[in-house]
């Protein structure tokens, strides 16, 4: 292990360490953040370089600005949801249609959330099994119902709270790494030379590129989180901190595709894989690969807590309270595991980012 792979280890860890102090991991404002920045920085950091070097090329970075200009433009009308329609729904004063509106909202995010959680899962065990001898879909499903199972239990048990806690923790490890791979590739372009390549799109038509596009607004979604805690943090903090992890998430994310780009040449050919990212960071350094394999973990197990806390969070405020969070946990996870089951990665991202169009 050499110099920079060493500096890189001691970055990660001081920010792990500095996220993980008491102050930082009981203020209530990071708590209110943790949630929808979980969702926002989940699958999405691991699979859209190179979905994004196959779909657009050398335009990588063009459409990334582009995809966190239109997601931070619906959190904004979520937003507004939250200080002005959240106070009126169930009141006489609500405008004829809201009701109408929120059941069909309500309903289309549930399945959303359901089909995203199995989605982030499911990317958490292809992840784990990446550099074993058993990195098959038989094996992955069966880690993945593992893991959903386990996290079932611990809502059941412990409630929001509970989850919340693994949920602060594998963020905190996750941004960790993050920082520590952005600092990896700033300085292997500086130390190269090289900000840009010539990246060749798939030949796709012109709509089919345009429907990829708009598909790969489900990577930067999550935030929406925050309109389904009212129960937990006040509408205010939770207005404000979706607006923090929306602004911070999307900065961690243009300076990534901007500094991965040279790294996009040696992408092979052919479907993305999902783990595509993984291999691409050996070129930077030996020790990213093993360090992003722990991050993807954290990534989609903070992903996959935070959106099954959204639908927890929803299926109470549907229910008019008549369902407790903690009861509805294992049946939304049981949905997931199904769904583990009967598709394949890529048609669950294609449903899931179908539902939250919808939504």
């Amino acid at each position: 292990m050499g110099a920079f792979d060493i500096t890189l280890i001691l970055i990660a860890t001081a920010f792990a360490a500095l996220s993980m102090m008491p102050k930082v991991r009981e203020n209530i404002w990071w708590n209110a953040t943790v949630t929808p920045l979980a969702s926002i920085i989940g699958s999405g950091f691991l699979v859209i370089a190179p979905l994004l070097g196959a779909v657009v090329g050398s335009y990588a970075l063009a459409a990334m600005l582009g995809i966190v200009l239109l997601a931070y433009g619906v959190g904004h009308a979520i937003r507004y949801n939250i200080q002005h329609a959240e106070p009126l729904e169930g009141s006489p004063m609500a405008p004829r249609g809201l009701a109408l509106f929120s059941k069909l909202s309500g309903a289309s995010l549930s399945v959303a959330y359901v089909i995203s959680v199995a989605f982030y899962i499911r990317l958490l065990a292809s992840f784990a099994l990446s550099l074993t001898p058993i990195n098959n879909a038989f094996y992955e499903d069966i880690l993945a119902t593992a893991i959903l199972v386990s996290i079932a239990a611990i809502g059941y048990a412990r409630g929001l709270r509970g989850l919340e806690v693994v949920e602060t923790i594998s963020v905190s490890i996750k941004l960790s790494i993050i920082l520590a791979l952005l600092a990896g590739l700033f300085w292997h372009n500086f130390d190269n030379g090289i900000w840009t390549a010539d990246l060749v799109a798939d030949d796709v038509d012109p709509w089919t590129r345009l429907r990829m596009l708009g598909g790969m607004l489900l990577v930067v979604q999550g935030f929406e989180t925050s309109r389904y805690l009212g129960k937990s943090y006040p509408a205010d903090m939770r207005r404000k901190t979706m607006n923090y992890a929306q602004i911070s998430s999307g900065i961690i994310y243009i300076a990534f595709v901007a500094l991965v780009v040279p790294l996009l040449v040696h992408l092979p050919g052919g479907k993305p894989d999902e783990t595509a990212i993984i291999d691409l960071t050996s070129y930077v350094a030996p020790v990213l690969p093993y360090l992003l394999v722990l991050a993807a973990l954290m990534s989609q197990l903070s992903a996959g807590i935070a959106d099954t806390v959204g639908a927890g969070g929803l299926v109470v405020e549907e229910s008019g309270g008549r369902i407790i969070e903690r009861h509805a946990y294992p049946v939304l996870v049981a949905f997931s595991i199904t769904l583990i089951w009967a598709l394949d990665i890529f048609q669950v991202i294609s449903i899931a980012s179908r539902t939250f169009t919808f939504y």
